[in-house]
């Protein structure tokens, strides 16, 4: 199935979410679901209850997309095991379990990025901490790492994480060489311009 054909539910309140992802979390891979914008006189839950709920049963938020003038459109899923997790949803994290939210499902989704390691590998990103082959490859080019250190954090981020999400070892290096030849040219790579 893809993603337009699957179901669009209206949530009114947290509560109604909890209950679809209670009834569906685990018969279901996906859902879209539909948030009213401010202006909309419509209940709707807000995004950050909508994530919570979704992080209590192992789902998280992703693609959205607008409907009309009132309203978007939300993709939620099951969260896939090898999936990072951002600093915002583990303090998410940490607080459903304090407040004794967290379902078996959110449980199992943790100890596995716990286990597989997609729960730190956002951390060096978020620190803006430069992995070692990268360094070494920014200082092989005049003014590359002068060049990388004056650039924005959130362009920082983007490309750190573009260089630790590769999947391939030959992926990463290849990305590596390219952010370092161009950063010695004072330029980023093309899909980041």
């Amino acid at each position: 199935m893809n993603k337009q054909e699957l179901e669009l539910f209206y949530p009114k309140n947290k509560q109604h979410w909890r209950e679809w992802l209670f009834n569906n979390h685990h018969r279901k891979d996906a859902v879209w679901l539909v948030f009213y914008k401010k202006q909309s006189d419509r209940k709707t839950i807000s995004w950050s209850d909508a994530v919570d709920e979704a992080l209590c049963f192992g789902w998280i938020d992703s693609k959205v997309e607008s409907i009309d003038k009132e309203s978007y459109k939300q993709y939620f899923c099951q969260r896939k095991p090898n999936s990072t997790w951002s600093k915002i949803n583990k303090e998410k994290i940490e607080k459903l379990i304090s407040t004794n939210q967290m379902t078996k499902a959110g449980f199992k989704a943790v100890e596995r990025a716990k286990q597989n390691g997609s729960w730190t590998i956002l951390d060096q990103v978020e620190a803006l901490i430069l992995p070692e082959d990268l360094k070494q490859a920014l200082a092989g080019y005049k003014n590359a790492l002068e060049y990388f250190d004056g650039l924005s954090k959130s362009n920082k981020k983007m490309l750190l994480y573009w260089i630790i999400s590769a999947k391939r070892q030959e992926t990463r290096q290849k990305r590596i060489n390219e952010l370092a030849e161009l950063a010695g040219k004072g330029q980023k790579p093309k899909q980041f311009r």
